[in-house]
C-alpha cells in the first residue's frame, strides 16, 4: 500500500470517542518500510496520542530512525497539517529538510510540503552544542 492508502486505511482505526475527530498518518522509513499511526484520545484530553506520534513510535520500534516522507488524512474542510508538538516529533527523524510531508483530506484535497517549510528553523541538536 501506498502512504496515502496505510493513512486512510489507520485512520479508520483511530479512536475518538470525545471528539470524533479522526486521523491516520503514516511514514516512510529510509529503508522504504511504511508505518502508521492514528490518535487515540484519552477522556483526559493531555493524554492522548497523535497520529503522527504513533506511526513514529511504530517506526522506532521496528528498528528504524530515519523518516523519507510522511502522509497525514483526516476527515477535515482542508487538509490536515501536523500539529505543533508533531512538527517537532517529524523533524527530529526527518531525512533533511526537504522531506516531503502531504497533508491530506477525505475529499481528496492534498497539500505537501517540505520539513523546513512546515517548521522552518526547527530546534534541534545543534541548539544544545555549547
Amino acid at each position: 500500500m501506498s502512504l496515502s492508502e496505510t493513512a486512510r486505511a489507520v485512520r479508520e482505526h483511530a479512536h475518538a470517542p470525545y471528539s470524533g475527530f479522526k486521523v491516520g498518518a503514516a511514514i516512510q522509513a529510509a529503508d522504504g518500510s511504511i508505518h502508521a499511526g492514528c490518535n487515540v484520545e484519552n477522556v483526559s484530553y493531555p493524554e492522548g496520542t497523535c497520529a503522527e506520534a504513533g506511526a513514529i513510535a511504530a517506526m522506532v520500534a521496528a528498528g528504524q530512525t530515519r523518516i523519507t516522507a510522511a502522509h497525514v488524512i483526516a476527515d477535515s474542510p482542508r487538509p490536515i497539517t501536523p500539529c505543533g508538538g508533531c512538527r517537532q516529533k517529524l523533524a527530529e527523524f526527518a531525512a533533511g529538510p526537504d522531506m516531503p510531508i502531504t497533508m491530506a483530506n477525505l475529499d481528496g484535497v492534498e497539500r505537501t510540503m517540505t520539513m523546513a517549510e512546515l517548521l522552518p528553523d526547527a530546534f534541534d541538536r545543534g541548539h544544545m552544542i555549547r
